[in-house]
């Protein structure tokens, strides 16, 4: 299970220019004109312009970061430098990637709005999305040499569409059209902030290409700031131009208002080229999104902090695959659940995004007083206030929407709860990956163990294990991980009173039950004995055994190569082995990395002195993962 550790550095500054722009330009450019024009009218001109000026400044301070820590994993990287690694960086990684999923959907919902007349039904559209998705994430997954030409056609297609919509439009501005000016409370300014806001997300996409560019510390700073500023002037340009050629109260009511602004620029033919392209650019801007996702979660992955196999990079192409992988099958399921439903997504993916942007952003001014001294090769203006400012603003406009918005706090609770869904994934990796959690979790549920032993552990399946190996009675057995004691009092019995166990855990709590289920049953031939660093060694009081058993422990342990020659060491030659695991829970969640390989895990044995066979049962729940043996030199079929 060799990966190659790092990303093929390709990319230069045109390239991340492209994504840049295709990742940024959002659907607040086709779609945001209408709701910003709703809720503010010609006044929502000042906030498309104040909306520019804080894109370029975000993107500056995406630049500082990634400047300092030009890493694949990209805000992740950022938050876990500021934060620690900890849940909060955790958090911060899976919000951005759950943003960007949605983003995603949002961007291909909007580009087949306009590119599929309503004629033609839902189903047909949900099956060409899907499509879309697996096109682009096919070309993802061959390398970024392909990716790039492809996000650099769409950077032009984007262009190209939008320049040509702005220079015809100001022929056709009518100036009676910006009065009046101000038709709605100052409140109102914020509230169609909120509806626009999205059209400049994506500044993390291009730190997610960190690895596989040339110079990255210097390159993607400059790309983000050039690219924040060409595409906030495109979109000041282009609402100043609809708001002229369509008067606010009617733009307000349009559902594709770029097509009703090229109806009334072009003829015909023309304005259905330019709807075209106009899909093509939205599209082109999920390419961009599509593109650094996987990215993020390869970071999480090598921290142990989302599915480690995520982490492979394919041998040949040098890309996540496995996390490109991932994503679409993601996005897929994302795109049939909001497909229609534009609004709907909007409200749902910019309060989580601008918690996640907050987070990142506010990461400049703490990195500024935690490490001063780091070498910044780019710095953004007034790094220590300007960030608390953004701050304060992006606040005030969720404030805004949700005291003026109906429905806008049950959103907002829906978005938290796919932000805090997190939660039991950040707890399941702690309890395969951090000893003080392992110790804790155990503790925790130990009297649960108890109870419920005869559905994790059933009666039936602890007769079978103890067939692989019939000849017990008066032999030395170690239960490595014992648990509460739910195989030791079965060996005990076996083994009888000319025999002995020794059962060891982790947690004191398992240990004491052990105690007192064999002091009712009058067991002498059983030692339990506690052991604060069991996920790394065999106990040093442990001597000679003849057999050694083990259940729901390999996912635990921190070094495994350690562990199994400690019990090699105490095993005779041809003393016997059988280790059990859990895997594939509910299907779909998986176990630590390596037992997900028989290869790698018959390998990891034979290095330690075991000759072993595996073989994997499934249950209802889960996959029993079942490795038995003897010690041996020699490479034996061992039934």
């Amino acid at each position: 299970m060799e990966t190659m550790a790092e990303l093929k550095r390709t990319l230069g500054f045109w390239t991340i220019f492209a994504i840049t722009i295709t990742a940024m330009i959002g659907t607040g450019m086709f779609f945001g004109t209408a709701l910003a024009a709703d809720k503010a009218g010609n006044a929502s001109i000042l906030v498309w312009i104040f909306l520019g000026i804080m894109t370029v400044y975000v993107g500056a301070c995406f630049g500082e970061l990634t400047a300092m820590f030009p890493s694949a994993g990209g805000v992740y990287e950022f938050a876990k430098q500021a934060y620690g690694k900890g849940p909060l960086a955790f958090l911060i990684g899976w919000t951005s990637w759950v943003v960007i999923n949605i983003m995603n959907a949002l961007l291909i919902v909007a580009a087949l709005d306009y590119l599929i007349p309503k004629e033609y039904g839902m189903i047909f559209k949900i099956v060409l999305a899907v499509a879309i998705v697996v096109l682009l994430n096919t070309f993802a997954y061959f390398g970024t040499d392909s990716i790039s030409t492809i996000l650099g056609i769409f950077a032009i297609i984007i262009i190209v569409v939008l320049m040509t919509i702005i220079v015809f439009g100001f022929g056709h501005i009518n100036y009676a059209n910006y009065t009046p000016f101000f038709t709605t409370p100052f409140l109102g300014l914020f509230v169609a902030l909120f509806f626009i806001v999205e059209t400049f997300f994506g500044w993390e996409n291009a730190t997610f290409m960190a690895e596989e560019t040339k110079n990255a510390e210097y390159v993607i700073p400059q790309a983000l700031l050039w690219g924040s500023v060409f595409v906030s002037l495109l979109g000041i340009l282009l609402a100043f131009v609809m708001l002229g050629v369509i008067p606010w109260h009617i733009l307000a009511h349009s559902g594709t208002p770029l097509s009703d602004l090229t109806a009334i620029l072009f003829n015909p033919q023309v304005a259905i080229i330019v709807n075209m392209g106009v899909a093509l650019a939205l599209i082109g801007s999920a390419a961009g999104g599509l593109i650094g996702s996987p990215r993020l979660l390869l970071g999480l992955a090598r921290d142990k902090l989302f599915i480690e196999q995520l982490e492979d990079i394919h041998p040949r192409y040098q890309t996540p695959y496995k996390a490109i992988i991932f994503q679409t099958v993601v996005l897929i399921a994302v795109i049939i659940f909001g497909f229609g439903r534009y609004e709907y997504l909007l409200e749902l993916l910019v309060p989580m995004a601008l918690l996640m942007y907050i987070s990142i952003i506010l990461a400049v001014v703490v990195l500024r007083y935690k490490k001063p001294n780091h070498p910044r090769p780019f710095k953004v203006w007034f790094g220590k206030s300007g960030p608390i400012i953004v701050a304060l603003i992006y606040t005030t406009t969720v404030v805004a929407w949700l005291f003026s918005t109906p429905d806008a706090f049950g959103m907002f609770r829906l978005g938290l709860s796919f932000i805090l869904f997190g939660i039991p994934i950040f707890l399941l990796l702690m309890i395969y990956y951090d000893p003080d959690w392992i110790k804790k979790v155990n503790d925790s549920f130990a009297i649960f163990d108890l109870l419920f032993e005869n559905i994790s552990f059933p009666k039936t399946f602890r007769k079978e294990l103890l067939l692989y190996f019939s000849d017990l009675k008066d032999k030395v057995v170690l239960d490595y991980g014992a648990g509460v004691g739910t195989l030791t009092l079965h060996l005990a019995d076996i083994v009888g009173p000319g025999g002995k166990i020794y059962a060891t855990d982790i947690s004191q709590k398992n240990i004491a039950i052990i105690e007192k289920r064999l002091a009712r049953r009058n067991l002498t031939n059983v030692e339990p004995i506690y052991d604060e660093h069991h996920i790394s060694r065999v106990h040093p009081s442990v001597k000679n055994i003849d057999v050694a058993f083990s259940v729901g422990q390999l996912s635990y342990i921190q070094d495994v190569h350690k562990v199994l020659r400690d019990i090699a060491k105490i095993l005779p030659r041809n003393g016997k082995i059988c280790m059990v695991e859990y895997v594939d829970y509910f299907w779909v969640i998986p176990n630590v990395k390596w037992l997900s390989d028989d290869a790698y895990i018959e390998k990891i044995f034979r290095d330690a002195g075991f000759s072993v066979h595996i073989t994997r049962k499934k249950r209802l729940f889960w996959t029993y993962v079942i490795i038995y043996g003897i010690k041996s030199r020699e490479h034996m079929v061992y039934i």
